[in-house]
């Protein structure tokens, strides 16, 4: 897999972008980060599991160096080719808030699809 093969550069690469664009003002607020490797834009290819929880763990860390327990609250939303067939699987992981649905959420029947696979709140 693309991802697991560069994975101490992809998590390095994330926590800068994180530190280098969340400013300090924001402590205290409300706010979300959304995460999508760039190369699984357009591409229909999705990272494992393991990765997904690997950067999303990655951020919450980061965060929470940031925002100290205040970094436990922002949702981190996972997006790269969400379908209906990897929705259930993906919003289920550990920290990942949410998810940005691109080409999936163009047809009714495949978003639907993916929200019925969402766990409840």
């Amino acid at each position: 897999m693309l991802f697991r093969s560069e994975a101490g550069r992809a998590l390095e690469v994330v926590t800068r972008q994180v530190r280098g664009s969340l400013p300090a003002s924001l402590a205290g607020k409300a706010f979300t980060v959304a995460y999508e490797p760039v190369w699984a834009i357009g591409t229909g290819l999705t990272p494992s599991s393991d990765d997904i929880v690997e950067i999303h763990q990655a951020i919450r860390a980061t965060l929470r160096e940031m925002f100290g327990a205040g970094g436990d609250a922002p949702a981190i939303l996972y997006g790269g080719s969400v379908k209906p067939g990897n929705a259930a699987e993906i919003l289920g992981l550990p920290e990942v808030g949410g998810a940005l649905v691109g080409g999936a959420s163009l047809k009714a029947a495949d978003f639907l699809a993916i929200v019925a696979g969402a766990p409840k709140a």
